[in-house]
């Protein structure tokens, strides 16, 4: 079986390929940039020497796109780069590269957990709408103290400044058609008149 060690950077990718059934022999070497048509090639030159496994380093966010394109061709292994460390902090491309797959079919590097890709977009659905929730109420908030310090108590009769309520209010107030008589009209309902009649108050 052969494995790819691919050593990420941001505009390149230094790649070797082992034969892990005759690891003393000498890598196939190859440089590659991390353009689309470029990791299009790296992808073709893999399957042209019949790789089953490629293992990466985890360097920031680079190793994203070419872990998306080899995904659906072999299997694939993220490493943590601390794990890599080449001795006295030396640092050589493609010996890089190659460490990964020896300390790989060694057993000795540390393995992040990287989900399947429908796994994955859930996992970013789920994040974003905890961030925009988040968001609302840091939102919220500053609006509130904003209309504290005008000396305006709109949070004792708009329970949610950005929900219908709140925002018919604020289209009434930009009308500036908000007298003393539409806030009495506006405490007495509760804010809860129909979105029709928002209009009258």
């Amino acid at each position: 079986m052969k494995i790819a060690g691919i050593d990420v950077h941001k505009k390149v990718l230094m790649v070797v390929v082992i034969d892990a059934s005759m690891p003393e022999e000498k890598p196939w070497r190859r440089r590659f940039t991390t353009m689309p048509s470029e990791l299009h090639r790296l992808l073709i030159w893999l399957q042209e020497q019949e790789v089953e496994e490629a293992v990466m380093e985890s360097t920031a966010q680079y190793w994203r796109s070419v872990w998306l394109e080899l995904e659906p061709h072999m299997r694939l292994h993220l490493a943590q780069a601390f794990s890599n460390r080449a001795p006295r902090g030396r640092k050589h491309d493609f010996k890089d590269a190659e460490r990964l797959v020896r300390r790989l079919i060694a057993d000795e590097l540390i393995l992040s957990f990287v989900p399947n890709g429908e796994q994955r977009i859930w996992r970013s659905m789920t994040r974003m709408k905890v961030q925009l929730t988040r968001d609302r109420v840091r939102l919220q908030s500053q609006m509130e103290c904003l209309l504290e310090e005008m000396r305006i108590k709109l949070s004792i009769v708009v329970s949610n400044l950005l929900g219908a309520a709140g925002c018919a209010f604020c289209r009434l107030w930009q009308a500036a058609r908000l007298t003393p008589r539409c806030w009495r009209s506006w405490a007495m309902s509760g804010c809860n008149a129909p979105r029709s009649n928002w209009w009258m108050l």
